[in-house]
Formats: structure tokens, C-alpha cells, sequence
């Protein structure tokens, strides 16, 4: 998939908004409660969101001086401050979340159009530069449904709903793990195919409820299949 960055910045920037809102409503007590994701805090998640930022910082400065900068400089230093992080007060939070979105967004500003093009190496391989702005918008998405705080996906802009499903299910079609299946939009004679058609079946809603169905965020249950039967068991997402 390819996007445009300079025309997310606009999106990452309302994504940012309202995940601060959000995260400025939380208490400690709030915050040590559990997030969608086994094991971690919405602390924890909130803390991953500023290492995030640091870590898209590091791979902007790569894409743009040369230098060889990891996202992370391990995974266990990501794994430490992410747990370090989780415990602070909200005030620190919101502080950290709003620092690293401003050195995020100053990064990207700094950007000359040269430098887009340049190949970073990412916690999960090599990526064009110009898909850091949509990963950000991603992880930031992604992540404030995952605060379980009454952001759900129909809270989605539509266009991210959309793009999220569009690279989630080209993703699955050059995997030998995922079952066939047929994506088909509410309203939409629009389908994604995965696998081979004839074996398929249908999976029917909307965009935003596909796409968090398939990243493992939901059950699905606000689905159809047809013909009648259980869904897809789609592999793990990143």
C-alpha cells in the first residue's frame, strides 16, 4: 500500500487530539486498570505510545541524515521502558504523550522529499520511509481502542477504517496461513479476496468491524457469514 505522508500529518494530528482527550480523562487508578491487551495496563499502553513516537523519530532522523539508527535499541530496552513508563502519574503521561507527538511531528517536518524514498529497518523489517506517518497514524488508532475507554472503531475517520482494511487483508493474501475468505463491505458490492475464492466464504460489515475483526480486536460477532457458518480463523496480526 502507498500513501502520500505530507497528507496524513493532518490525520495523525486529529488522531493525537483525541487520543490526549481521552488519556486526560484517565486517574491513577484508571490507568492501572487493564487495557484490551493480555497482560498490560492502559499505563502500559499509553507508555508504548510515547516510546512509539521515539522510536518513528529514530527512523525519520535515519531516512534523512544516513545514519544507521534503530527504531529501538533492543527489544528488551523497548520491553523495559514500556513497563518502566506504565506506573506514572497522569500528569507525566499526558506530558510524555505530548512531547513525543511534537518531536514526531518536528521530524517529519524536517523531512526533505529526497528522503522518502530511503529504506528504514523497522522492529519488523525493512519499510520505505514514506510509510512512517501511516504506521504512526496506525499504532495511534489501533491503540486508543485498545485504552477500552469508549473509543471504538465506528469512532474511526472512514478513510482510516478503510485503508486499515485494505493493508490488513493484502497482508493475509501472501500468507500461506490465512484461510480463504471474502471481505465484503455493508452497503458495497466492493470485496477483498484472500485465498482461493471458490473455497471462501463471505464475510459481511462494516469496514472498521472487518478491519478490527481481522487485527484480533474483536470477535467478530457483529459479522455475517455466508454460507451460514463459523468465521475465519484469521492468523496473528503484527
Amino acid at each position: 500500500m502507498t500513501t502520500d505522508p505530507l497528507l496524513l500529518t493532518g490525520e495523525v494530528d486529529d488522531a493525537t487530539a483525541r487520543l490526549l482527550r481521552t488519556a486526560a480523562t484517565f486517574d491513577e487508578a484508571e490507568l492501572a486498570a487493564p487495557s484490551l491487551l493480555p497482560g498490560w495496563t492502559r499505563g502500559h499502553v499509553l507508555a508504548h505510545l510515547a516510546r512509539n513516537a521515539d522510536g518513528f523519530v529514530n527512523l525519520l532522523t535515519a531516512a534523512r541524515t544516513g545514519e544507521r539508527i534503530p527504531m529501538y535499541a533492543s527489544a528488551a530496552a523497548r520491553t523495559a521502558d514500556i513497563d518502566a513508563g506504565a506506573p506514572r502519574p497522569p500528569a507525566a503521561h499526558l506530558d510524555d504523550l505530548r512531547r513525543t507527538a511534537d518531536r514526531f511531528a518536528e521530524a517529519v517536518a524536517a523531512m526533505p522529499v529526497e528522503a522518502w524514498g530511503v529504506t528504514v529497518e523497522t522492529r519488523r523489517g525493512p519499510w520505505p520511509a514514506a510509510m512512517l506517518v501511516w504506521g504512526r497514524l496506525r499504532e495511534i488508532e489501533v491503540h486508543h481502542v485498545d485504552l477500552a475507554a469508549g473509543y471504538r472503531p465506528a469512532d474511526w475517520p472512514e478513510a482510516f477504517g478503510h485503508r486499515l482494511l485494505h493493508e490488513v487483508a493484502t497482508g493475509l493474501a501472501e500468507r500461506p496461513d490465512a484461510p480463504p475468505m471474502v471481505l465484503r463491505f455493508d452497503g458495497s458490492r466492493h470485496e477483498l479476496v484472500v485465498g482461493d475464492r471458490s473455497a471462501a466464504p463471505t464475510v459481511t460489515g462494516a469496514a472498521p468491524e472487518l478491519a478490527v475483526w481481522l487485527i484480533g480486536r474483536s470477535p467478530g460477532t457483529v459479522l455475517t457469514v455466508t454460507p451460514d457458518g463459523p468465521l475465519p480463523t484469521p492468523p496473528e496480526w503484527i
